[in-house]
């Protein structure tokens, strides 16, 4: 005989929905601001890609290809469905690349410090709430964004190496750029 329960859960499932949700977003958010990178990095490359700046942009593109591949990748694996606002990250991202570096290298590199903080401050908040949840068992996930944290870490102190603190207006518009990666955030998070 079959029965049928409606609204009615075990704690284990309720527990499974949950982190299932939070794989869900953790993944997608990821994977718009490994995209949101490559543009950024694409649009500095645009501008500064024959200067004494552009090898160092060049590797840490490299590397945000790489992270990019590997979000593509765990999208599929998860049968995560990606923010809705991809073509959006796509411009925004080669918009503040391309505008920070015609304000000249320092300011490109001040762009990287910026993004590369909040990115960092990011990855770390996911994998506390990631460890703190007893229904999450993938160590390939954590170890990735564990992986991914050091290298966006190097990123930013590569950033301070080659004179950000430099730039024109450092503290403004590292703000502000801050404030629109965290708002990144949040949107792509949901939508």
């Amino acid at each position: 005989m079959l029965q049928i329960t409606r609204g009615v859960h075990t704690g284990r499932e309720l527990l499974a929905q949950r982190c299932s949700k939070l794989v869900d977003s953790v993944i997608r958010v990821d994977h718009a601001g490994e995209l949101g990178a490559n543009q950024i990095y694409r649009g500095q490359m645009a501008i500064l890609g024959h200067t004494k700046a552009g090898k160092t942009i060049q590797h840490m593109w490299e590397q945000e290809k790489a992270h990019k591949e590997e979000f593509d990748r765990l999208i599929n694996k998860y049968r995560v469905r990606p923010t809705a606002l991809l073509p959006f990250w796509n411009v925004a991202g080669f918009a503040l690349g391309a505008g920070t570096a015609l304000l000249g290298e320092k300011a490109a590199m001040a762009c990287t410090v910026a993004v590369e903080s909040v990115i960092v401050e990011h990855y770390n908040d996911q994998l506390r709430k990631l460890m703190d949840d007893p229904t999450f068992t993938d160590k390939e996930l954590l170890d990735t964004i564990q992986r991914f944290r050091d290298e966006e870490q190097e990123h930013h102190d590569t950033g301070l190496e080659h004179g950000a603190e430099q730039a024109p207006f450092y503290r403004a518009l590292t703000d502000v750029i801050k404030f629109g990666c965290r708002t990144a955030i949040k949107i792509a998070e949901k939508v």
